[in-house]
């Protein structure tokens, strides 16, 4: 990319996204420097799903949000490399007898996912925004941190919790640009056997880089609101929280209607 023009035009596009492009060459390949940065983001991707979640110092700061001291519980998955294997053990709880039962409206999981590093990042603040957001409309549930989990867990503690909705906020698979970004999926009535169709998602908050605290706390107040209104979540649940403000005209949009894990 020996072009002075060129070069500012990839520069200055580059500045808007964090994807690899107009890396130029070296020959038949890839600049040494661009080799490097590739290989460094899937280090950092690799560290991000390998490395355990430290509940300690987190049930400290979840209960520094003021829902209650929260509890620990884990999936069917024994370790790390089976959690990687075995999705379905994932899925399923090893033991839930220190889940509290109440009549809460929301309950709150924060599961490390494939991405521990995201929920220690980004797990609390989102909590308190998402509180914030509520403004004491809901009544909550003492938050559950859950390990080795996988999204469809959220709905045995939904269960065992007892509450009408339960909010899965997990580490989302790392990327080679995003290592650290945590989805928030909503189950309403949640029951062991529901599907990915039964829940939707808002994803990639990371700030400052992806979505921000705030917008994604009323987002998904926006969804809740919807799930009651509509009786259940899922694909016949749709955000509409910023029609207006894109558009002016009333149409909905959605987030993401529903998703995996």
């Amino acid at each position: 990319m020996d072009d002075p023009a060129l070069q500012n035009f990839w520069d200055d596009l580059r500045a808007t996204t964090q994807a690899r492009i107009g890396l130029g060459r070296s020959g038949d390949a890839l600049p040494t420097t661009r080799v490097l940065e590739f290989r460094a983001a899937h280090a950092v991707a690799r560290d991000a799903v390998h490395q355990p979640l430290d509940t300690g110092p987190l049930v400290d700061r979840v209960e520094s949000v003021g829902l209650g001291r929260p509890v620990v519980v884990t999936s069917r998955a024994a370790d790390r490399g089976e959690y990687l294997r075995r999705p379905d053990l994932g899925r399923t709880p090893a033991d839930l007898s220190a889940v509290p039962e109440t009549t809460a409206d929301i309950g709150f999981v924060l599961a490390d996912g494939l991405s521990p590093r995201a929920i220690t990042d980004h797990a609390v603040p989102l909590l308190a925004a998402l509180v914030a957001e509520f403004d004491g409309r809901f009544t909550i549930a003492p938050p559950v941190i859950a390990t080795q989990a996988r999204v469809a867990l959220g709905d045995h503690i939904g269960a065992a919790l007892g509450v009408r909705t339960v909010l899965v906020l997990i580490g989302e698979r790392p990327g080679l640009s995003v290592a650290d970004s945590v989805g928030v999926y909503l189950t309403h009535r949640p029951a062991p056997g529901r599907t990915d169709a039964d829940r939707n998602c808002v994803s990639n908050i990371h700030p400052p880089d992806g979505l921000a605290y705030p917008v994604a706390a009323r987002v998904v107040a926006g969804l809740v609101a919807g799930a009651w209104q509509l009786g259940r979540s899922g694909v016949d649940l749709k955000d509409t929280s910023r029609a207006d403000a894109l558009t002016g005209d009333g149409r909905t949009y959605r987030v993401i209607d529903s998703a995996g894990g």
